[in-house]
């Protein structure tokens, strides 16, 4: 598990979140509100999203009529994400998280199950402790073997 946890605010500018990324050599950076709770998770997939650009996907012409053939309702994140400047309107809101106590074969588990790079580790109040990658669990075992 790394401590302290390098994270950002979800007002904070996207710029600064990447910078940071790439200063510190990381996939993705968990994402607090003002009080400290985790809201969500910036990750390199969600900065991959915003520079391929919006896709709307394929469509029909019937009678000069374009029809699209994926749901235009979910076209809001997508747009957001494209056009946002903030971490906030980029970030997923949805997080991979594990208790402290969590023994480490179940926690390389759920990192597999989930197919996430990493785990958002909370204490007993539910603030962030620390966050347990793919890399952590490997150089555990390779310890352990050692």
């Amino acid at each position: 598990m790394t401590t302290p946890v390098l994270s950002v605010n979800q007002d904070s500018p996207l710029q600064e979140a990447v910078t940071l990324m790439s200063e510190h050599h990381i996939s993705g950076l968990p994402v607090l509100d003002g009080s400290g709770a985790l809201v969500g998770e910036l990750s390199e997939q969600d900065l991959m999203v915003r520079e391929s650009g919006f896709q709307p996907g394929p469509y029909v012409m019937l009678l000069d009529a374009v029809i699209y053939l994926r749901n235009p309702l979910n076209w809001d994140k997508e747009v957001h994400q494209v056009l946002g400047s903030t971490v906030g309107d980029v970030m997923s809101r949805r997080t991979h998280t594990c208790g402290v106590d969590l023994p480490l074969p179940a926690a390389a588990r759920q990192l597999h199950e989930g197919g996430t790079q990493r785990l958002f580790v909370l204490d007993g109040d539910g603030k962030l402790a620390g966050v347990l990658t793919r890399g952590d669990v490997v150089r555990a075992l390779a310890a352990a073997e050692g």
